[in-house]
Parts: structure tokens; sequence; C-alpha cells
């Protein structure tokens, strides 16, 4: 099932969603062959509306980038939403000097990766992830420039 992609009260500027949702789907796949289906919708939203769910949900008072919600029931499908701050992207992009659209990208692969079971609290998992994030990135770009 094709990933759905929504903004509230901002613009995402994300291009190419179909190529992108075929994408996540082949991480998916790759990652966990056992799902038969995933659906995964993606909610752009701001800053302040981010704070108040981790507030809401998680118990936490600090700005993030992402809140992966995995709301599935059966082991072999993954039913998601992933919430992100358009305001954290733009802004760690230029921390970090990359491309917002490389940045967007990253956190939109770090969400589908927590929901194929990723993990990213200890150390060496944030290594992992960030491992698989750049193999993502990496592929995304090689697919989006023919």
């Amino acid at each position: 099932m094709p990933a759905k992609f929504y903004e509230q009260d901002v613009r995402s500027g994300l291009k190419d969603k179909r190529k992108l949702s075929a994408f996540l789907d082949a991480v998916v796949a790759r990652y966990r062959p056992d799902v038969k289906k995933a659906q995964l919708t993606y909610i752009f939203c701001s800053d302040e509306h981010l704070l108040q769910m981790n507030r809401q949900f998680l118990d936490h008072d600090t700005f993030t980038d992402i809140i992966t919600f995995d709301l599935s029931e059966e082991d072999n499908k993954i039913i998601g939403e992933i919430y992100i701050s358009t305001d954290r992207i733009a802004d760690n992009a230029a921390k970090y000097k990359v491309p917002v659209a490389d940045e967007l990208h990253r956190v939109i692969f770090h969400g589908a990766l927590h929901l194929c079971g990723f993990k990213d609290k200890k150390e060496a998992d944030k290594k992992v992830m960030r491992q698989k994030e750049d193999e993502c990135l990496a592929a995304y770009k090689k697919e989006t420039d023919k």
C-alpha cells in the first residue's frame, strides 16, 4: 500500500511522492520480508505541534524532528503514523550543512526504519540506525537520479 503524505499547516517541500512511496515499500520489504502489508502515514507539522505531541504522548518537554507511532496489531503488517517537524528539518539541515531535501528524506527513512524494528536509544543502536539511514539516502538518490 502506498505511503501517504499529509501537511498540517506547513509545507514539506516533498517531491516525487510516488517514487518515494515505492522506495519506502522496498525498504520495508528489505528489512521486514515477513510483512505482507505496510501502511505508512507521514504527517508534516510545525515544531509547536510536535512539541505538544511529545508532551502529551511521550511526556518529553523537548523539540524533536520526528515521532513514530507503531499502530501495528499483527506481526505480518506494519501500520504506522510518522510525525515530522519541518521546522526541525530546516534547522538540522542548516546545522549539519546538508540540503533540506536530504535531511527530510533521512528523517522519513528513519521513521520507516523504526517501524522495521531498528532502535536508536543506545549508542550502538544509533550507529546502526545512522548506517541504515545513510544506505537508504544513497540508494534513494541513486534511484531518483535515473
